[in-house]
Order: C-alpha cells, then structure tokens, then sequence
C-alpha cells in the first residue's frame, strides 16, 4: 500500500538512534545521516532520539541539521521503536529509515515490512553494521569511517 504524498514523491521517515550512531569510534556526521536518507526521497519526519545525558550542544547541532531531537530519561530503543512504528501508520509514511547498530529494531523493521513500507538500515561504520538489520531491511547504507 502505497500512500505517495500529493507531490508523487514517496515520504520517508529517518529516526536516528544517538547513543549507538553518534560513538567517537565512528565520528559520524548527522549531516551523511540525513543525506543518506534523502536518497529514498523527501524526507517526512527527521528525528534524533538521545538520552538524558546528551549534551546541549548535540542537541542544537541537530537541530540546526533539522532533526527533531527527542530525549527520553528511559530506554531510547523503546521510544525510538514505538515511535518509529506509530509514524508508519499516522504519518503514512511508504519509507522507514532506520540509523542504529542495534539489533533491537529489526521487529521493527519487520512491521514496516508487512505494512508494505520500503524499509532501509544505516549503520555508522563498517563495525557498527548490525547484520540482522541489514538482512531485515529491503536496503542498507554503510557510512564511511
């Protein structure tokens, strides 16, 4: 089920785990993040999940990149995951993009999946790739190091 929005173009969705992308070891840039994602078409929603601990200045170095930045005091996989999975259905999104190295969203993933939604994985580096992920998402991106 295809629900392009009124421009034909397909609306994809970005939701960036922090905590597993946003690693010293990986120096990832929130602006390849963004621009990988565009790749499938406009983006929908654009949003960065952190935890409580996030410094101001990622927070407003995201939002200037034009993320929504959400931060929870608990799990972030669980409010990424829920919210990921709602913005499927409320959003109508036809793409879900998912930036992690966690296993934890391939059920994700796998819901977008039978919904009908084209699904892609980015993974911040060689060595943060999440191989289940990649396996469960129609497509992937691998972000250089």
């Amino acid at each position: 089920m295809k629900l392009f929005g009124s421009d034909g173009d397909p609306r994809v969705g970005l939701f960036v785990d922090g905590p597993n992308v946003l690693r010293a070891e990986f120096d990832v840039d929130l602006d390849d993040v963004r621009e990988a994602a565009a790749e499938e078409g406009p983006l929908a929603v654009t949003r960065l999940y952190v935890d409580e601990h996030a410094t101001p200045a990622l927070i407003q170095a995201a939002e200037a990149r034009g993320y929504e930045v959400v931060v929870t005091s608990g799990d972030v996989d669980v409010k990424l995951a829920v919210d990921a999975t709602a913005a499927l259905v409320e959003e109508e999104l036809d793409t879900l993009v998912i930036a992690s190295r966690d296993t934890d969203f391939k059920p994700v993933i796998e819901a977008a999946n039978r919904r009908g939604a084209r699904t892609v994985a980015i993974a911040p580096g060689e060595h943060g790739r999440s191989d289940a992920l990649r396996n469960a998402a129609h497509g992937s991106v691998t972000l250089e190091e």
